[in-house]
């Protein structure tokens, strides 16, 4: 097998080391590119014993999956670049925010199998959630193996296209609403004097409790949340703040916000380019 990365940012990393740790695959089998830093390739040929090349042929020449993990902005003039070398049944993933499949299959062989899939930046500890979504040129070999490496870094999930950027909103941008939450817990922890790393263990701890209590139990999120709320009591009193503050209806705004912009930023990407042909 052979797996081709365009783009070696910390996606691309994450999905490397998780591809080796896992032994989906082995270090030798994955090639990398990027657009001009050598530094960067010389870093993850050091670290993971891959080989990086700037040579699109030899980067691409009988590679079974290309990961396409390059900036959205770039995405129409490498794809322009890379074409020529790009065979017919090699497995096309991209990893970008709001390039949709169609505006990559004006751009590759008509019947490139293609893959868009959504994961997020908890895949470099192995925790990502990501959505995958395919179009019908896919086959059924060339989908489990798509699965097989975004398993390596987390969990995954099939949806269709049209739900990626509630899902962008939602998983994609996530990690960035839990540590905004930890942010303030570490400042209401610093304005009543305890440590910062004992508050750090704390919250750390509750966030790991309360996300395998949801994980492990058939309760809704509310119900738990009710059963820890005593009346008069303690996590009352701080509830009431969150719901005096609209705490609840800023996130459902904070998500829903995310996910038009994931919209906004496709369709603007595209229509430039498509404007432009």
């Amino acid at each position: 097998m052979k797996i081709s990365f365009i783009g070696a940012g910390n996606m691309a990393e994450a999905i490397i080391t998780g591809l080796i740790e896992k032994e989906i695959c082995q270090n030798d089998q994955i090639y990398v590119t990027n657009r001009n830093n050598k530094e960067k390739m010389e870093e993850l040929e050091h670290r993971h014993g891959l080989h990086t090349t700037y040579n699109m042929k030899e980067l691409l020449q009988s590679t079974d999956i290309i990961i396409f993990a390059v900036k959205p902005k770039d995405a129409d003039a490498v794809l322009q670049k890379i074409f020529p070398y790009i065979e017919k049944n090699t497995v096309f993933v991209s990893v970008l925010a709001g390039i949709s499949i169609h505006f990559m299959e004006e751009r590759l062989h008509k019947k490139s199998p293609i893959v868009r899939a959504m994961p997020n930046t908890s895949a470099s500890v192995g925790k990502s959630a990501t959505a995958i979504t395919f179009n019908q040129n896919v086959t059924l070999k060339q989908k489990q193996l798509t699965l097989d490496i975004f398993s390596a870094i987390g969990m995954t999930a099939v949806v269709e296209e049209t739900q990626l950027d509630a899902i962008t909103g939602l998983a994609g941008s996530g990690p960035a609403y839990i540590y905004y939450l930890v942010e303030a817990m570490e400042q209401s922890a610093k304005d009543m004097g305890l440590e910062a790393e004992l508050a750090k263990q704390l919250i750390l701890q509750t966030l790991s409790g309360a996300t395998e209590m949801l994980m492990s139990s058939d309760k809704e999120a509310a119900e738990l949340r009710r059963e820890v709320t005593s009346p008069g009591g303690t996590t009352e009193a701080g509830i009431t703040i969150l719901q005096q503050r609209a705490v609840k209806e800023a996130v459902i705004e904070c998500v829903k916000t995310a996910a038009k912009q994931s919209e906004k930023l496709g369709f603007s990407h595209e229509s430039q380019h498509i404007n432009s042909l």
